[in-house]
């Protein structure tokens, strides 16, 4: 048997946005998912495999959302090129399924009439078609399969209804071996653009009658979330609740991950001999990396809530709501998302600026979403205000604490804006394009898929702490412990060590903002990621001083530090580029070092700049 006779079928899934693929893909393939990149560009590629009734293995391919295949976007692009089999390292697919929204087939009959034209098997799910029918949508399912000259099997992805109907078809137009090698597809004129709208409107005029029962729910959610006044107050209400909540909701389970550190590191200390390998697992080990993952519930409740919204439909109307207020400081408002995405990660932010048609307005939203506070930042923030800002109640339901991490992603965003509006003065002049995006019906979430998202996180965190924060604990604590004080030594032994002189060495130019040298230290390896910064501290800080453990850091911190040099360390945070990966990205997405290294240089000014005027104000005002 040849080896192409043993390769999977290749399956690709192609639609507009939000018509529920990503949740036809899930429903589809399980827990058989692998997540990369394609060769060459930043674009993610989700791939999963089932194996069908009669056998057959199937590898499923879930293509970005795309409104043609003229591809005006990076994203669009890598669809395109996937379904004409022009993507480097990739096969042509033997079978595309085209999704679409049962409940509005206005936009991606263009794209099918478009897949036609390409020449390849073809199947169109007709997605939750349950809301179709309770709308009372007539769809005239056998007119159309007749009209488009493709099976049709209606799906309800997110209740697994229909996927053994639309495997069994994709099975069988494998089977009977009709691939099409001619590509036909050609990039269309303005005139054939407009031909294929026109038939587009006729086939739906023809086979799809107006719904009985329209959804006169979400028109009448929209008209307060939409509103121009009370749906920005909604907004800025949930991120209150969300940086709220991000530290309301996650004391307990923190507390309890402290608490489980505390003990194994009295497991530790009872159980080893006094020693290297005991300080190495207590000082390097325990202390660096459990004052890391103590910040995971945080992180999770700021997923959960980001997850929440944008599986309910409502993302799509905030980038609305916001598209005013960023059109005003030079932004475009897709970028709203992506900058939205970068509260968790920077690093998919960035990426999703590929939904973005402009190259000046993609090319801002990167450069500006890295001053999003993404979670990596928290077990920093969150650090620095439990030692130095009291855990008081200053109203109802209103957490001082709370108010200050909400000031810190406030300051973010501001920044964002300001700094978006004097790149667009200063690179790339000109009006906003308008923004038209379409917006989703309300949906409930699925919690079997917010579920496997949180744990995707999860995973994602834990797979960064082992292979990211562990070897660089190792490496501070060898750093922080050789080559140790000489005989007769006065001075704690972490001032005798390699770390110790490097931070010395280097202090001076942070001393005007009121850094020690103890915290040098931990800002070098935090380039690596911003949150290695705490773990290094709990290192330092414990190979310094015996007495100090993962629940005693923000109390040996507050001993330590004055006021005004803990207000300094979180401006310099607002601002400074310390993740390496996200320059990596930004070098990949932009093609260009010159425009990676002025986000550098501008980040680094901005958070010397804040850090120094921050200090000197809180000292002028006694914080020192």
């Amino acid at each position: 048997m040849s080896e192409s006779a043993l390769q999977p079928a290749r399956v690709a899934l192609v639609g507009n946005p939000n018509t529920g693929k990503t949740a036809l893909f899930n429903a589809l393939t399980g827990s058989r998912q692998k997540v990369a990149n394609y060769a060459g560009v930043t674009v993610e590629r989700k791939e999963g495999f089932i194996t069908t009734a009669a056998g057959r293995s199937l590898s499923i391919l879930d293509l970005p959302g795309t409104y043609s295949l003229r591809a005006r976007s990076p994203d669009e692009a890598v669809t395109r090129d996937a379904v004409l089999g022009r993507l480097a390292g990739e096969a042509e697919p033997d079978v595309v399924v085209a999704v679409a929204d049962a409940t509005n087939l206005r936009l991606v009959l263009r794209l099918i009439l478009e897949l036609k034209a390409v020449g390849r098997p073809m199947v169109l799910a007709l997605n939750m078609y349950d809301i179709a029918q309770r709308q009372g949508l007539r769809i005239d399912l056998e007119g159309l399969q007749r009209e488009l000259g493709c099976p049709i099997v209606t799906t309800v992805a997110t209740r697994k209804r229909g996927i053994a109907e639309l495997t069994a078809k994709v099975d069988e137009l494998v089977a009977t071996g009709a691939i099409s090698t001619t590509n036909v597809w050609h990039e269309p004129s303005a005139a054939e653009i407009r031909g294929a709208h026109r038939e587009a409107q006729r086939i739906l005029k023809a086979y799809v009658r107006p719904p009985e029962h329209p959804d006169t729910f979400t028109g009448k959610v929209d008209a307060v979330l939409l509103h121009p006044v009370a749906g920005l107050a909604i907004l800025f209400a949930l991120l209150f609740v969300m940086f709220q909540a991000v530290f309301a909701w996650a004391t307990p389970l923190m507390d309890g991950i402290d608490a489980a550190f505390l003990w194994l590191g009295a497991a530790v200390g009872q159980t080893l001999p006094d020693g290297l390998i005991k300080d190495f697992i207590s000082d390097g080990v325990i202390a660096g990396v459990g004052s890391v993952l103590v910040f995971l519930p945080q992180i999770l409740i700021l997923f959960f809530f980001i997850i929440l919204l944008e599986d309910f439909g409502y993302m799509a109307r905030a980038a609305f709501l916001m598209d005013r207020i960023m059109g005003g400081a030079g932004l475009h408002g897709r970028a709203f998302i992506p900058l939205l995405s970068s509260f968790a990660c920077a690093i998919p932010g960035i990426m999703a600026a590929r939904v973005i048609d402009q190259k000046r307005d993609r090319m801002t939203t990167i450069l500006v979403a890295p001053l999003m506070t993404c979670s990596a930042r928290i077990p920093v923030y969150t650090l620095i205000i439990s030692a130095f800002i009291p855990n008081e109640t200053v109203g109802p339901g209103l957490n001082l604490q709370g108010l200050v991490m909400f000031g810190l992603y406030a300051a973010g965003i501001l920044s964002a804006l300001a700094v978006s509006f004097v790149i667009r003065k200063v690179f790339w002049r000109g009006a906003v394009e308008p923004f038209l995006m379409e917006l989703p019906t309300y949906k409930l979430p699925s919690v079997e898929s917010v579920f496997r998202n949180l744990l995707l996180r999860a995973q994602i965190f834990l797979n960064r702490a082992g292979r990211i924060i562990l070897p660089l604990m190792v490496a501070v604590w060898v750093l922080s412990t050789f080559p140790g004080p000489p005989p007769g030594a006065t001075e704690p032994a972490i001032d005798y060590s390699f770390a110790g002189m490097i931070g010395q060495a280097i202090q001076p130019l942070f001393a005007p903002i009121g850094v020690n040298w103890q915290m040098v230290v931990a800002l070098i390896p935090g380039f690596a990621a911003r949150e290695v910064a705490v773990a290094a501290l709990g290192t330092v800080y414990a190979v310094g001083d015996a007495e100090a453990n993962v629940g005693a850091l923000g109390a040996r911190l507050a001993q330590h530090w004055s006021l005004a040099t803990g207000l300094s360390f979180l401006a310099w945070y607002i601002f400074a580029p310390q993740c390496a990966a996200t320059l990596g990205v930004v070098k990949r997405e932009t093609n260009s070092w010159a425009w990676t290294g002025v986000m550098f240089a501008y980040m680094t000014t901005l958070a010397y700049l804040a850090s120094f005027t921050v200090y000197h104000l809180a000292v002028a005002l006694g914080g020192g």
